[in-house]
């Protein structure tokens, strides 16, 4: 039985965790801290969350729990997961694990030294549609490949939104941009040789919009685009052009809400679908496993300090400062 304890009453953690584990008879979220504890006792009340911690110390620290959700604001990720996985609690961390690459090795090197899981929460990468999609990518279907857009906008028209302060690790690329990024990593298995950027800066040094021009290996090229400003239209997929074939995925982010791969090869076009059941449901299927094995998931430490890596470059790139200096 894994038994998690949450750090912070986020509004996505009924989503990302209480009910995914409601759904696993090994899983169970039965503790919470949050900065206000009115806040955790509400939040435990409505999601029959049986104890609260007074702190987030004494909630790492519970021997009742062996599990850390932590979902905080990402400036806070890198001490707390270290702290958790230190109090020999294996941690599913929302995305983006860390500040910055340098943060992420320390976090990978702690969950090295201590044997325990540390996961990145990109839900989407255990999902069959997006098994699907890395399989089509790899058969050949579609030939050679000559180049993917990827892109995932979101309006945010609060401007005192925790996405709006370069304090907390904020900007688009940390939050939504992450997303893009990740999907064409893990789509194309290899890492971008270069990366140019152009951004749109809200509040100092916080990208509201982020576009990124990549060359990939082969010399494929790949761009990204992700847009937080509050006009954006709500979209997320992921362009794949070949030369005998085009793959598009159609919301990879959040299948369970309508999907589709749409494939035109030979003249002919035609969609597929799959799963309905949540990608949350998946991830936490991913971070059991991982537990039971002692082997980290496919969004383990590794591939965390890889993806900060290339967000670090993208915001060097794009003339920003990268998060938590």
């Amino acid at each position: 039985m894994i038994t998690f304890g949450a750090l912070g009453a986020a509004k996505i953690t009924p989503e990302a965790l209480i009910k995914p584990c409601q759904q696993e008879p090994r899983a169970q979220v039965s503790l919470i801290a949050a900065r206000d504890k009115r806040r955790a006792e509400i939040f435990a009340a409505q999601h029959s969350i049986d104890f609260i911690a007074e702190d987030y110390d004494e909630l790492v620290n519970d021997p009742s729990i062996n599990a850390v959700y932590i979902a905080l604001p990402i400036h806070a990720h890198h001490h707390w997961a270290m702290q958790a996985l230190r109090a020999g609690k294996h941690v599913l961390c929302e995305k983006s694990l860390a500040s910055n690459q340098r943060q992420a090795v320390e976090m990978a090197q702690v969950a090295a030294e201590t044997g325990l899981i540390l996961m990145d929460a990109f839900h989407y990468r255990y999902h069959p549609l997006f098994h699907r999609a890395r399989e089509i990518y790899a058969s050949g279907l579609l030939g050679k490949i000559i180049n993917i857009h990827a892109e995932f906008n979101v309006p945010v028209p609060d401007p005192t939104d925790i996405r709006m302060h370069y304090g907390t690790a904020g900007g688009v690329t940390m939050d939504i941009g992450c997303y893009p990024i990740s999907w064409v990593r893990h789509l194309t298995a290899t890492e971008p040789m270069e990366i140019k950027a152009n951004a749109e800066v809200g509040p100092m040094n916080v990208d509201v919009y982020l576009a990124t021009q990549m060359l990939f290996p082969g010399n494929l090229q790949v761009s990204t685009a992700a847009d937080m400003r509050a006009d954006a239209k709500l979209t997320a997929f992921i362009k794949v052009v070949g030369e005998i074939g085009t793959m598009v995925v159609n919301n990879p982010i959040a299948p369970q809400l309508g999907h589709y791969i749409e494939l035109q090869h030979n003249d002919q076009v035609r969609r597929e679908h799959f799963s309905t059941r949540p990608t949350y449901n998946y991830q936490l299927d991913a971070f059991l496993a991982a537990v039971e094995s002692l082997r980290q998931p496919l969004t383990g430490p590794e591939d965390a300090v890889q993806q900060m890596a290339v967000i670090d470059r993208c915001y060097e790139a794009a003339g920003l400062p990268v998060r938590g200096l």
